[in-house]
């Protein structure tokens, strides 16, 4: 079955809701009245300025230090995918004449232009913050990042003897003379552009050496001179200072030992970035495991789409670069040294809790805690009473959704398991449980999305270690690729079988669960058993027809089953009932669902939106969305759960709902993507606090004004610390009785 075949016949169950657009003359009025060509923020302008809020974070003076610099790595990390996969993706449609105007009115090489100066900016911005904030405050705790000159003597010594044991064997200079071609420059590595010249002849020569990416980023040498990774560093300010040398300083020192007989005249830093996105033509692909290992092959060797260089750097080897990986001057991002701060997060690792975050351990959901007994709760138990709504972090995953599919795995009454895995971790007990109950005799089916985006190897292998231990393992439908967050388990009980489900917003992975706030839903509710054994059908077999009661399912239903909720809410508003619509998402791109916020705003509909990343839509633009209200929350924890919420006053109560999908075209036509209706009322009431909560003026956030600048509300009248909502949350949980967790 194809992507088309799913468009074209998947249908929803009964009506569960709002009417039909157009029954009502003032909608229709509404509906027929044209909206402004400029009522679109860009997509890769907003994305930076996301990036931008991120950097805010690293800025502030307030937060633990060490957060400072995990935040300065985080901005860069994101800002290498977006040019890895955003402007790659922008310029190859511009090269091959597929590229169209944006939403937003801009050209392609008008979107391109401004990439690229709000880049330089940012990156300059980075940077400054760095040298001028953040390296000096860490010098302040003890912890120094220096160059080989600030070293003394004996530390200088220790590490001439670490780089000939440790550095020297894993390096290979590559000369580029007639002989050899310039090298092959892989992405995001970074490397030394090395001039050395022939003493006998006194002509230059150019050479190439990679800094290797498996050896530390920066090199430690404690107080008593010891050089080490800084994994294995405290940075405690009892022991006495810690020196942290960047390993491309280290290597330019010893550059006379790659070039015995010549001289080393100069050296720069320099780092890359290709286009790295994959490219799959399924239809065309008899094995999709082997396309998508191909590709991958392929993306290795993807055109630059930018060069970062030290700003000291010579400008004819400047130029020499250029030329050879044929960037244009408007790709060439001049920096201080040193380049490449994701290696900050070896700095932010140090063990020193005094300048972090307090630690944070969620506790187990106080529905499963078992009070009484030692023994693990028996959550199929639990489950066959009520359902249970998860709010990870800070509800434990290991405790919750771990425990529940390694149950299901041990259960002899459980007959069959139903998994998505579009990302997990290196060592997933979730993967590990799905190959115990396989052995075990179990039905187990895994639905593994292999082009999850940069985890496409890592999910490769799992497919293979899954199939090898008698697991059913698919890889959805042809065309689209499969993001929704299921898991289904079959068990026998006295009256017959009983089916147990969790939809979640996040993805099965014990360690980002610690770090991504997401929701989640535990039930055994016939309905949405009977949902989710309909959509495994669709996804591993034939079942273009099937029906949903509970569910909205991508790429069919979920966007217009979003716009006739909200087309409702605009209605009973019209009729003078009750109406609002709020959201929490990642990001709001569908034009066609902006455009029905455009319509409920100009009703008068109160819209408010949670956006954490992207927001095309822009608020409290006279005429056409006054009544919206725009925030973005970031913190410690990256906010990653989607809530559509609704009035729905045709209802017998507010209409909640939770799932895989953000408001993106991705998300809406080339995915499969799921959105679970929530039943139980206090389930809905928690979900709403939690949306009052991220809206309100007290809560730190950042808001989005009618000009798409976004402006941080980090501090009341007086300049007292408005409440950060993840502390609070985070101060919720420790209250729990001990019990409980």
């Amino acid at each position: 079955m194809t992507s088309q075949d799913v468009r074209d016949a998947q249908t929803d169950g009964p009506a569960e809701g709002p009417g039909t657009p157009g029954e009502d003359d003032a909608l229709d009025a509404l509906l027929a009245e044209p909206l402004p060509q400029d009522r679109f923020s860009d997509r890769e302008l907003s994305w930076l300025a996301f990036n931008e809020r991120v950097l805010e974070l690293a800025e502030d003076e307030s937060l633990p230090l060490l957060e400072r610099a995990r935040y300065l790595a985080i901005f860069a990390s994101n800002l290498d995918e977006f040019f890895m996969v955003r402007v790659a993706g922008l310029k190859r449609r511009i090269a091959t004449g597929m590229a169209v105007t944006a939403a937003s009115g801009l050209s392609p090489r008008q979107v391109l232009e401004a990439i690229g100066a709000r880049a330089q900016e940012l990156m300059r911005r980075h940077s400054a913050v760095f040298s001028a904030s953040v390296q000096p405050a860490l010098e302040a705790e003890g912890i120094h990042l220096v160059h080989w000159d600030d070293l003394g003597e004996a530390e200088q010594e220790r590490l001439r003897k670490f780089y000939r044991r440790q550095i020297f064997p894993v390096l290979t200079p590559l000369a580029v003379d007639p002989a050899h071609p310039f090298p092959y420059i892989s992405g995001l590595s970074l490397n030394l552009a090395v001039v050395v010249s022939n003493p006998a002849t006194g002509k230059e020569h150019f050479a190439r050496v990679k800094v290797p990416p498996l050896l530390p980023r920066f090199i430690a040498v404690d107080a008593r001179g010891r050089p080490s990774a800084p994994s294995t560093q405290t940075a405690d300010p009892e022991k006495g200072p810690t020196s942290f040398v960047p390993l491309e300083d280290v290597i330019a020192v010893h550059l006379d030992s790659l070039f015995p007989g010549m001289e080393v005249r100069e050296h720069h830093t320099f780092r890359v970035t290709r286009n790295e996105d994959v490219e799959v033509e399924e239809d065309d692909a008899e094995n999709i495991l082997q396309a998508m290992e191909k590709e991958l092959l392929r993306r290795r060797f993807g055109p630059p789409v930018r060069l970062e260089v030290a700003e000291d750097i010579a400008p004819r080897i400047r130029d020499l670069l250029v030329r050879e990986l044929g960037v244009e001057e408007s790709e060439v991002y001049a920096l201080p040294a040193p380049l490449d701060l994701t290696g900050l997060n070896l700095i932010a690792d140090l063990d020193r809790a005094d300048l972090r975050f307090r630690r944070f351990v969620g506790g187990t959901h106080r529905h499963l805690a078992e009070v009484e007994s030692a023994q693990p709760t028996d959550i199929f138990g639990v489950l066959g009473r009520r359902d249970v709504l998860l709010h990870h972090p800070y509800d434990s995953f290991a405790t919750s959704v771990q425990a529940f599919l390694a149950q299901a795995a041990a259960d002899p009454r459980v007959l069959a398991i139903k998994q998505t895995l579009y990302r997990t971790s290196g060592d997933s007990p979730i993967v590990d449980s799905l190959i115990d109950a396989a052995e075990a005799g179990k039905q187990v089916l895994a639905l593994v999305e292999i082009k999850a985006r940069f985890d496409e190897q890592a999910n490769i292998t799992w497919a293979r270690k899954l199939e090898q231990a008698g697991v059913h393992v698919v890889y959805g439908i042809v065309g689209l690729k499969t993001h929704c967050k299921l898991s289904l388990v079959v068990r026998q009980e006295s009256d017959g079988l009983r089916r147990y489900c969790h939809v979640g917003t996040g993805n099965y992975n014990p360690k980002t669960a610690r770090l991504y706030e997401d929701l989640g839903l535990l039930t055994s509710d016939p309905e949405v058993g009977q949902d989710l054994t309909r959509l495994f059908n669709q996804l591993s077999g034939y079942a273009p027809k099937s029906r949903f009661n509970r569910l909205l399912v991508a790429p069919r239903s979920v966007r217009s089953g979003l716009v006739e909720r909200i087309d409702a809410e605009t209605r009973a508003h019209l009729e003078g009932r009750p109406a609002w619509i709020r959201f929490k998402v990642n990001s709001v791109v569908d034009e066609e669902t902006v455009d029905a916020l455009y319509r409920a705003s100009r009703a008068g509909v109160p819209v408010d939106l949670v956006v954490r990343g992207i927001c095309a839509v822009r608020p409290g633009v006279p005429g056409l969305s006054e009544s919206i209200r725009v925030r973005s929350i970031l913190g410690r924890f990256l906010e990653h759960a989607r809530v559509f919420a609704f009035a729905n006053d045709a209802g017998d109560a507010p209409e909640v709902l939770i799932g895989s999908a953000d408001l993106m075209h991705r998300n809406l036509d080339r995915r499969v993507e799921t959105l679970v209706r929530i039943g139980d009322p206090d389930h809905v009431a928690e979900l709403l606090e939690l949306l009052d909560l991220s809206m309100s003026d007290a809560t730190s956030s950042w808001h989005l004004g009618p000009d798409d600048a976004w402006v941080r509300h980090h501090r009341g009248p007086d300049g007292e610390p408005l409440q950060d909502l993840q502390e609070l949350l985070i101060a919720r949980q420790r209250r729990r009785p001990v019990r409980e967790r």
